[in-house]
């Protein structure tokens, strides 16, 4: 499609100034029903979520897992292949230095594990063993399974999907072709024209706006229990409704202001800032923290990470332990995949200027293995404390008490309260990041085009805060049913990511050809023919 006719399309869509109507129709459409339903019956509606997302993960999870395995090894493909040096966006300066890019990368998506589960999630699975391993609980044979474990959930598959194939589909799409930055244009390939104007395409872009507000409401809301609790814990403050409403409030302040300014300002600065101070978290818990345990259990630990990886990555829900991989692998992996498409925008957005293989290598495998630092980091040192009886969080932990584990942990760590306070601050502003980032990519796929206006930013921003307030005065147990909604909101953006297994491979090459990298595919039959003359000569 040329530049002019992708013009039209996005005219015929109904963009307008403040979105797509029919998207925004959908998507907030969504945020009403669900409310009402949870005001009308809260018990009826967790049900019917519990139902779907037992359903899903039971019947789909293993679709799931082996989309997120083939997406990360054909990624790895593409980015060791020639076409891998073609510039994204055909500009060869950046647009943002290599140190503001990958601390916007980091930022974005770690939120999640950062605020909730690098703490408690290697000492969960080091009190109750995974299905995969056969090692006795809570000794010290388990500490690198558990860590392997939670390095499964959060590493190379969790990030592969998130930036890699379909931002090289979306990056030719735009820069090149001209086409929006929407989630349906990643089926162009397939629809044509037809996914591009009228109810399908936004319904594409729907679905993938309402598995990312389901995605994103949660971490905010959850937020605003841990920092009440750590401020009652730490300081007294009362842990009500309250208290927690102040907390969104400053929140949704902090990120909503974050990406009114856009990314060259308070996206990028938030991130930086964040990056700094997990950086001097993470060098007074290596220095002054059980070094020598933190260093041998993560070599250990990314040893059978490796060694073990196909095996955690493929065993399925279906197994005696399928409720097991439900709440946990199949879990996970459907929220990524929730955010798929939203983050592949705005990975392919940050990254212009830079190369394909830059892209694939700086999403799929450093902001991965920094992933794994930190979760050994936090939840090595909760290993560490829970081994040697320091701290004892088996029972907080069977019973999913995350905030607790994390504040736990962080009072045993050098410094105390300090050290829990600065973890604290840390987590509130992941989550900002998430808010803000996820927030301006909204407002993309509403607009279509990467310069939505301020108040549009603003309006998802402060649409999340509220849903999460709403929730929160229903009661916590609301927000884990809106996180169970996330692995059945996985079954249509799975679909819509499914096709950038073949596009993103065919597209990169396309950027590269177009570049002059690699020879046309007519010189390359030449090629080819001229060797097999050669060859039948010398025969």
């Amino acid at each position: 499609m040329t530049n002019s006719a992708s013009s039209v399309a996005i005219q015929d869509t109904g963009v307008k100034r403040f979105g797509d109507p029919i998207v925004l129709a959908f998507s907030v459409g969504f945020i009403l029903l669900f409310l009402g339903f949870s005001l009308y019956d809260i018990e009826w509606t967790a049900g019917l979520i519990g139902t779907g997302f037992a359903w899903t993960a039971k019947y789909l999870g293993s679709y799931f897992q082996l989309l997120l395995l083939l997406t990360f090894l054909i990624g790895m493909g593409v980015a060791i292949s020639p076409a891998a040096g073609a510039k994204i966006g055909n500009t060869d300066t950046p647009d943002l230095s290599t140190f503001k890019w990958l601390s916007i990368i980091m930022c974005t998506l770690l939120a999640g594990g950062g605020v909730f589960f690098a703490a408690g999630e290697p000492v969960y699975h080091f009190v109750v063993t995974p299905p995969v391993f056969d090692t006795e609980a809570g000794t010290a044979e388990a500490v690198a399974p558990a860590l392997a474990q939670s390095f499964m959930h959060w590493g190379f598959l969790a990030w592969a999907i998130l930036g890699t194939l379909s931002a090289i589909v979306l990056a030719h799409a735009h820069y090149v072709k001209g086409q929006p930055l929407q989630p349906r244009t990643l089926l162009y390939p397939v629809f044509g024209d037809r996914v591009m104007t009228g109810w399908f395409g936004a319904c594409v872009d729907a679905a993938c706006v309402i598995a990312v507000v389901a995605g994103t409401v949660g971490p905010i809301g959850f937020l605003a229990t841990q920092v009440s609790f750590g401020l009652h814990d730490l300081f007294g403050f009362s842990e009500g409704y309250g208290t927690q409403l102040i907390i969104l409030a400053v929140l949704a302040g902090v990120y909503v202001t974050s990406a009114m300014t856009g990314i060259h300002r308070g996206i990028q600065l938030l991130s930086r800032f964040n990056v700094f101070l997990a950086l001097a978290i993470a060098a007074v818990i290596f220095v002054f923290g059980p070094t020598l345990f933190l260093t041998n259990a993560y070599t250990q630990g990314f040893g059978e990470y490796v060694t073990s990886f196909f095996t955690m990555a493929t065993v399925t829900a279906g197994t005696a332990e399928g409720w097991w991989m439900q709440w946990w692998t199949v879990f996970f992996f459907a929220w990524f995949l929730g955010y798929g498409p939203l983050m592949a925008i705005f990975v392919a957005r940050i990254s212009r200027g830079r190369t394909i293989r830059q892209m694939i290598l700086a999403v799929g495998v450093m902001a991965p293995i920094a992933t794994t630092i930190w979760f050994t980091l936090l939840g090595g040192s909760g290993i560490f404390f829970q081994l040697t009886g320091v701290i004892d969080l088996a029972e907080a932990l069977n019973s999913f008490k995350f905030d607790v584990a994390t504040l736990t942990i962080a009072k045993a760590l050098p410094g105390g309260s300090m050290m829990a306070l600065a973890i604290l601050v840390l987590t509130t502003i992941f989550v900002a990041t998430t808010g803000d980032s996820m927030s301006y990519a909204i407002a993309v796929v509403s607009v279509g085009h990467d310069e939505p206006e301020p108040i549009v930013r603003a309006f998802w921003g402060v649409a999340m805060a509220l849903m999460a307030a709403v929730l929160l005065y229903m009661g916590a147990g609301q927000i884990s049913a809106l996180q169970q909604f996330i692995v059945i909101t996985a079954i249509p953006v799975s679909l819509i990511l499914l096709p950038s297994l073949y596009i993103g491979p065919k597209s990169a090459y396309a950027m590269a050809r177009e570049q002059g990298i690699v020879p046309p595919k007519g010189e390359v039959a030449l090629v080819g023919e001229t060797t097999g003359s050669a060859q039948r000569s010398r025969g």
